[in-house]
């Protein structure tokens, strides 16, 4: 059923957090790996607060967690001297390994993670109020990551295991990696998408500094000894702390030669302008996105709706894929509006571990005040909130609010706002939602809705040159994993899924010769007795 902000708030008192959730904390972690050590840390730390609230003597309290470390640029520089030491400008012992080596590394840290579940997922919860399922959910779809990239990886080896001869020149042409990579994750998805630059990154032969994101800290606490045990000193490395402290010296030292981030494009452009040869900085990039539905006159109702309900409002919309603006033609736009007010009212409003519930406390303390300003100022532009109890707030917690008729000039209208507010648009002319498009300055996704095949296939035609996946007649999503996964303008730079990672985080690089009988003697004795690893026509079952 749904919960109503005026009848309360859907906080449970602390006794009634159930145990299993309990055990996961508190989490007081003063641990960090650098070069193949975990290392206690004894500065400072930073308190970690649930978004979930308890109630307590009649107040709201947010669930203490725990801490992390609070690392410094000596800490950053020390990881980054691991992780350039284990490069070893690509003849430390990581990067010289055969393709088979850094596989079997890569499956005993998957066996090693698979055993953290429980703790992982719960920790997921309570940092950044994922329900049970989703948690799950991400934690499952990362083994399945890990294993496709894998397998992924095998058939990269395979098709390079072999010769061409073009021009009386013999060549073998392979990946090589790029060196030291900074992967920084999304509070989001802090587990997966942190591992979809991570792990190819490994897998291609660079050495890692790992910053976890700013909320979903402790969750990786549990993955510590597996990073470790799994691979060689300073293959992998963490940092903890304030990005400003411990990111932009490592960025300033010009030794990182990759960047994968995922977040804002304003922390993207300070990282990349604190680096001071950004013409050798490889930059893998996912950043905003103000994803638009076009649903056409002639669009299945129900199936639109449905579809726009779990696309603007799975994981309260916070997800860069979450559609978050609904372009609506105006002939349907009431009955769309009645049927999205019914859809969204029937969400259930819990606490993460709570069987069936869809909507969760936001995870950063500071969104909900953030989206309840969007709301105000649309009210005060002429939109309204059309569903019943929409935007009413009890600490983190909103419901979500559909705004009608959203327009130019409320921030809603071009802010991304990350969070349970549905702004409707209501069009006459198809080139209204096309112009929004081409004006917007982000570009990854967007959703037709229709029936007439000529009619959506010019709007595809459209599209397709504006963002980079065009969803038709269902939400905007990530997955498949195998898909490519990218944006034009300001969404994204390079482009990422299971087999696209893996080129992102290498270079091509080849070996050639003249034909000759000296150089035929000489390439056959090296593939013949497995002189070289990167000579070879070993093929990886």
């Amino acid at each position: 059923m749904t919960v109503s902000m005026k009848a309360g708030h859907p906080f449970p008192e602390e006794s009634a957090i159930p145990e299993s959730m309990r055990a996961a904390i508190p989490l007081e972690q003063r641990d960090y790996l650098i070069n193949g050590e975990i290392r206690t840390w004894k500065g400072p730390v930073q308190e970690v607060f649930s978004p979930v609230c308890a109630a307590r003597d009649g107040a709201l309290e947010p669930v203490r967690l725990g801490h992390y470390p609070l690392l410094t640029e000596h800490e950053a520089l020390e990881a980054l001297d691991a992780a350039a030491s284990a490069y070893g400008h690509g003849r430390g012992a990581w990067p010289m390994m055969t393709v088979s080596e850094r596989i079997a590394c890569l499956e005993d840290f998957l066996g090693r993670m698979a055993e953290q579940r429980e703790r992982t997922v719960a920790l997921l919860m309570w940092e950044i109020a994922k329900n049970r399922a989703d948690a799950a959910k991400e934690f499952d779809r990362t083994l399945v990551y890990i294993r496709d990239t894998i397998a992924a990886y095998k058939d990269l080896d395979r098709a390079a295991s072999r010769f061409e001869i073009e021009e009386g020149v013999i060549a073998q042409i392979r990946r090589a990696p790029l060196g030291v990579v900074l992967c920084m994750g999304p509070y989001n998805y802090p587990l997966n998408e942190t591992f979809t630059t991570l792990i190819p990154a490994l897998l291609m032969g660079n050495t890692v500094i790992f910053k976890p994101p700013k909320l979903g800290v402790l969750l990786h606490r549990p993955l510590l000894e597996a990073f470790q045990q799994a691979f060689p000193p300073g293959v992998v490395n963490t940092v903890y702390g304030d990005g400003r402290e411990v990111c932009g010296p490592l960025m300033a030292s010009g030794r990182v030669d990759c960047l994968a981030f995922i977040g804002s494009s304003r922390v993207a452009g300070i990282l990349k302008s604190q680096h001071p040869k950004p013409h050798r900085l490889r930059c893998v990039l996912g950043l905003e996105a103000k994803n638009p539905a076009i649903v056409l006159a002639d669009a299945d109702l129900d199936l639109a709706v449905r579809e726009c309900a779990l696309g603007a409002l799975s994981y309260n919309g916070q997800r860069c894929t979450a559609l978050k603006i609904l372009f609506v033609h105006r002939s349907i736009v009431d009955a769309f509006l009645a049927r999205l007010s019914e859809a969204v009212g029937a969400l259930r409003l819990g606490m993460p571990w709570e069987d069936g519930a869809q909507l969760t406390p936001l995870a950063d303390p500071d969104q909900a005040p953030y989206l309840e300003s969007l709301v105000r100022d649309a009210i005060e532009k002429g939109a309204a909130v059309v569903n019943a109890g929409g935007g009413q707030r009890a600490a983190t917690c909103l419901t979500p609010a559909i705004l009608y008729p959203a327009a130019p000039g409320m921030r809603v209208y071009a802010e991304e706002q990350f969070g349970p507010v549905v702004p409707v648009v209501a069009f006459d002319d198809l080139e209204e939602p096309l112009r929004y498009v081409v004006d917007s300055p982000y570009g990854q996704q967007a959703a037709v809705f229709g029936s007439d095949p000529e009619a959506v296939a010019r709007l595809l035609d459209v599209l397709a040159n504006q963002v980079c996946r065009v969803n038709l007649n269902s939400q905007c999503q990530r997955g498949p994993d195998t898909f490519p996964f990218t944006g034009r303008k300001d969404s994204a730079e390079g482009t990422l899924s299971v087999s696209d990672a893996l080129r992102v985080f290498s270079i091509r690089t080849l070996v050639a010769a003249k034909e000759g009988a000296l150089n035929k003697r000489i390439i056959n004795g090296i593939v013949r007795e497995r002189h070289s690893g990167f000579l070879s026509t070993d093929f990886i079952f």
